[in-house]
């Protein structure tokens, strides 16, 4: 949990440069802008790319790197472009379900917030239930976690 901590401090200086770009460049003049649903899409392909590229060149994020974390596919070897991609895409498993059932309740801000940290730590337990103990998302994308050796 702590690299993705670190993943999601890294994460914020990426998102902030692209939305600030976008916001720019397209004139973009407040929150309640119509092309926000827009930028919400160019964001996650923004971050989509950032994973799918780090771990198709190196097998890790700066953040993997630190905490010696690497990613591979299921035979122990770097993973290719599409199945990177394929492993973001299913990464979204840990929001989408409760953002798709929420989103027509209007709950607010503190239910929707309770019942999405509720989500992510049920398929964080998950998790336990796999006999090698993979996060779901890593077993539907044919990739799983290693320990990496430390860079010198």
């Amino acid at each position: 949990m702590a690299c993705w901590l670190y993943e999601g401090m890294l994460l914020f200086a990426v998102v902030f440069v692209a939305a600030w770009l976008f916001s720019t460049l397209g004139q973009m003049r407040s929150g309640i802008d119509p092309r926000r649903h827009l930028l919400i899409a160019f964001l996650a392909l923004v971050v989509g790319i950032y994973f799918a590229w780090f771990w198709s060149r190196g097998r890790q994020t700066l953040a993997m790197k630190t905490w010696h974390i690497a990613v591979v596919d299921a035979q122990g070897r770097p993973l290719g472009q599409g199945r990177a991609a394929w492993r973001y895409v299913c990464s979204w498993l840990w929001f989408l379900p409760p953002l798709a059932l929420l989103a027509p309740l209007h709950l607010g801000g503190r239910a929707d917030a309770v019942a999405i940290a509720g989500w992510v730590l049920l398929w964080a337990a998950a998790s336990r239930l796999h006999p090698q103990r993979q996060f779901w998302h890593d077993v539907l994308a044919g990739t799983r976690l290693v320990q990496a050796a430390p860079h010198r």
